[in-house]
């Protein structure tokens, strides 16, 4: 393999930091209700980042699968958006410094960029990388959202509940980092939210605070997330306008609702952080994700 370090450059006024958490959220995989996003705007709203590492985007993305905006004014090339994937430097509510990698996840060289985010948290001294995903499930959003968690110690994830013994779903750049992370000896774990699979495509607020709240927890950070209550109170009364007004919407939600209702009421009651078993099964789940990138890319090509 090629020397991982020929993929990213460090800031020459990068500083030193005291075992700081490391906040992964890539966009390009299941991203169910642009949750992860969603968060990833609330954390950026709030603080000025400082680049502290820079990967090189050419060498990882592939620009004919997700075309960067070039933009057309009259008679000439006016602007290009350039794809950035970089580590930045945030500090949460109480000044507490973490760092954020945020960006396209890469098409190419997978183990080459999880070996080179292994290096980074090397020389950063990262204690703890946190990885943020949103994934669609068979759900209503009249329940309390659920989380599934991962990591690379049990006991990362210990107060979790699983929901799956075994589940094979689409592999991602991040899911592979966060395996050869733990094979190094390095803490690492992952949330993924659960967004209804009726909700998936429009933009969730609620998801992303839940994600916010449970990231925040496991890291030890202070993040913001007064903004998104704010946003997620505005689409809960759209969503409620739009059951309202459909007969067909509101079936399936209540369809749903029993479903979700039955397993808490045969299993005891849980909390928000799972409903380990029946709902819904690992191959469900699977190709609940793989209908969600098919529906992703026929975007891409109608855009």
């Amino acid at each position: 393999m090629l020397d991982p370090a020929e993929l990213y450059e460090v800031a020459s006024d990068a500083p030193q930091l005291d075992e700081p958490v490391l906040l992964v959220a890539l966009d390009g995989f299941v991203d169910a209700g642009s949750a992860a996003k969603l968060a990833v705007d609330a954390l950026l709203e709030a603080h000025e980042p400082q680049v502290v590492a820079r990967f090189d985007v050419d060498q990882l993305v592939d620009y004919r699968s997700r075309r960067p905006p070039l933009r057309f004014e009259t008679d000439h090339w006016a602007a290009y958006t350039e794809p950035e994937l970089d580590v930045l430097l945030m500090a949460d509510t109480g000044e507490t410094p973490y760092l954020l990698l945020a960006g396209p996840e890469p098409d190419t060289q997978w183990e080459r960029f999880s070996a080179a985010v292994e290096q980074l948290v090397r020389q950063f001294g990262v204690r703890l990388v946190i990885n943020l995903t949103a994934i669609p499930m068979a759900v209503p959003h009249t329940r309390p959202i659920g989380v599934t968690v991962h990591g690379t110690r049990p006991e990362l994830t210990e107060g979790h509940e699983a929901w799956f013994a075994t589940a094979q779903v689409p592999g991602s750049a991040v899911g592979l980092m966060e395996f050869r992370l733990g094979e190094a000896g390095h803490d690492a774990m992952g949330f993924a939210v659960h967004v209804p699979h009726y909700l998936a495509r429009a933009e969730y607020p609620q998801a992303a605070r839940v994600l916010l709240d449970h990231v925040g927890l496991a890291g030890g950070l202070y993040l913001p997330t007064e903004a998104l209550s704010k946003a997620a109170e505005r689409t809960e009364a759209e969503i409620a306008e739009q059951v309202e007004g459909s007969d067909e919407v509101r079936q399936v939600v209540q369809a749903l609702e029993r479903q979700y209702d039955m397993v808490a009421t045969g299993r005891g009651e849980r909390s928000s952080l799972g409903l380990s078993g029946q709902l819904p099964s690992a191959d469900e789940l699977a190709a609940e994700v793989e209908r969600f990138l098919a529906d992703q890319g026929d975007d891409d090509k109608d855009g």
